[in-house]
């Protein structure tokens, strides 16, 4: 799974999608995010047929994320949501298929997640995990399953660092994946942010993915402008110090921007 990739929340399903994806893989990009409910799957799977065709690369060069909505959940229709998320992105499979929120309900959640199972099982998805789950969503799940979800997709940035959660992730060898690093740019006019991008002469979004990277975290920033798409994957030439990161650890405030996983039921998208 590459480290980074293109995230598309809140991106209309119109040809400036389709645009995006097209021109983040042909920039480079191998890691495309997208869901049942952004309503953009379809010119999610426009721009990457587009660009497959452009660059003659095979769909198993690229990396594919779609996630099944808490209107779908239920192991009975986990199968069908997942093969109208294929029938609209244009794919035969996923290289990964998320539980989008663990939801308020214990053991829908853990039906639903048996219904995922069932799809790995089948060879139908390369990889299964979850998106959202505290370290109670887990203790839930992995008491009653048999297969451990490879990867969590969190809100994660300098202002919401989830350091309790990760270190129980990294215990549990679960990757962690992180959606709005840039906090719909917020945190990049933050003062230590823009201090450190100065320091190096990199931009402030090019400062808090690398930050993820040094932590280990696959992060997915959103854009649809071609200059942005570019310089957020222009990140592997560079590293931040042990004392930047510090720095960068220390601006947390436990904030979100996102609702809280533990009370979020989906009602509200």
């Amino acid at each position: 799974m590459p480290m980074v990739g293109l995230g598309t929340f809140r991106v209309e399903n119109s040809d400036e999608c389709k645009l995006a994806v097209k021109h983040a893989i042909e920039s480079g990009y191998r890691h495309i995010d997208t869901a049942m409910i952004y309503e953009n799957e379809v010119k999610v799977g426009e721009g990457i047929a587009e660009a497959l065709e452009t660059t003659g690369l095979k769909r198993s060069d690229l990396f594919i994320t779609s996630k099944l909505w808490l209107a779908d959940y239920g192991r009975n229709n986990v199968a069908d949501a997942y093969n109208k998320s294929l029938e609209r992105l244009g794919l035969d499979y996923l290289d990964l298929y998320l539980m989008h929120w663990p939801g308020t309900d214990e053991a829908l959640m853990i039906d639903t997640w048996q219904g995922m199972e069932d799809l790995y099982k089948q060879d139908k998805v390369k990889n299964i995990g979850v998106s959202n789950f505290n370290v109670e969503h887990f203790e839930a799940l992995l008491a009653q399953v048999s297969i451990k979800p490879v990867i969590n997709q969190v809100e994660f940035h300098p202002y919401l660092t989830q350091e309790p959660l990760r270190r129980y992730m990294e215990v549990q060898n679960i990757h962690v994946e992180s959606w709005s690093p840039l906090m719909n740019a917020q945190i990049l006019d933050d003062e230590t942010v823009q201090a450190i991008a100065t320091e190096i002469g990199k931009s402030p979004a090019q400062v808090i993915i690398r930050w993820n990277i040094e932590h280990g975290v696959v992060v997915i920033p959103k854009s649809v402008t071609p200059s942005r798409i570019e310089e957020n994957l222009d990140v592997f030439n560079f590293e931040l110090s042990e004392e930047q990161v510090s720095k960068l650890d220390q601006i947390n405030e436990d904030k979100r921007i996102g609702p809280d996983p533990s009370e979020f039921t989906g009602k509200d998208k």
